[in-house]
Formats: C-alpha cells, structure tokens, sequence
C-alpha cells in the first residue's frame, strides 16, 4: 500500500586539499590588528534614585537624580530631572537640571532648562536662553610656557662658585570666599 521512494543522494562538492608544501617556503602569518577601541558605555543613573556620596571616574556618566556629593568624571550630563548639591570636575559638562556648587570643566554648556548655583571655572562656555546661573564665570588661565632667557658670555673663570640662584616662592594658598548675594559680581536669571 504504501511504498517508500529511494531518495537519489545528493552530490558533494568535493575541493582537493592543498598539496604539501616544502619545509624552506614556511607560510607567512600575519600578525592580528588589534580589535579598534570601543567606546565606554555612559554610565546612567536614573530619575528617583538618590546618590549620597562622590561619584568619580573617568568615563561619561548620565544623571538624572538627585546626588548629595562631589561628581569628577570624564564628561557629565546632567538630566532635567536632576539636582547636584556639590562641586563638579569633568572635561565637558552639560546641564539641563540644577547644581547647587563649584562646576568646573574645560567645555560648559548650560540648557534652557538649567539652573547654576555657583561659580563656573572654564574655557568654553555657552548657554542658552532661559538657563540661570548665579556666581562668577571664570575663565580657566594657563601657564604660560617658560621663556628661554639669554645667557651672558663670559669666559670661563676657574673655581669661581656660582651664586645660588634664587628660587620663586610659590603664592600662599587661599580658599576663595563665597561671595554673598550682594557681592556677587555676575547674575544672569531670565524672565
């Protein structure tokens, strides 16, 4: 009644294998690339979380929450929903929230949505309208690179010591007042 087909099995595709190859002609191998850098993933924390504590590293990091501590990271961005009640130290900053502190960062940009209570330390700033911003902006201020000073010829004198060259005494350290309301030299609020 019921009869089973012979199938016809199906034909290989056969590749001869590679002939042996002398001992003098050694195959070349060429050395791996290294796989390319990824980038590091942002770290993110989110709206309803609470951080009392510093948040460092070197990487990027999103917040988005309320964070009771000093934040010094790579590049920050900081969420509208988020408020930082501490000093901040990052490469680049972006803030759409509030920081209540000292932010400092080679590149600062302010939202409209944003609200700054302290002095921004920076060389690039830029903000847009309807951001607020209460303290000083300063901007950052490099050395500058050592001059090479002209050395007067002498002839060689034999034994003479040299004087002791004196050395610049570096300027006491003094941790800058907050100025009060009245004495703030620079507020910006919009209306």
């Amino acid at each position: 009644m019921f009869a089973k087909k012979k199938e016809a099995p199906a034909s290989l595709a056969l590749t001869p294998l590679e002939q042996p190859r002398p001992a003098a002609a050694a195959p070349q191998v060429q050395p791996q690339q290294a796989a390319p850098a990824r980038p590091k993933p942002a770290s993110l924390f989110s709206q309803g979380l609470t951080v009392r504590g510093d948040i460092v590293g070197d990487v990027e990091v999103h917040v988005d929450c309320v964070v009771l501590g000093d934040v010094k990271v790579g590049k920050l961005v900081v969420g509208p929903n988020a408020r930082i009640e501490g000093s901040i130290v990052a490469q680049a900053i972006e803030v759409h929230g509030l920081v209540i502190g000292a932010v400092t960062a080679q590149a600062v940009r302010l939202y409209g949505t944003a609200r700054v209570d302290g002095d921004i330390t920076h060389e690039q700033l830029a903000m847009e309208t309807g951001a607020e911003f209460q303290g000083r902006s300063l901007k950052f201020r490099r050395p500058a690179p050592p001059q090479p000073q002209a050395q007067p010829q002498h002839a060689p004198q034999a034994h003479a010591p040299r004087p002791p060259q004196p050395q610049p005494q570096p300027a006491p350290q003094v941790a800058p007042a907050t100025p009060s309301a009245s004495q703030t030299p620079y507020s910006h609020t919009s209306h």
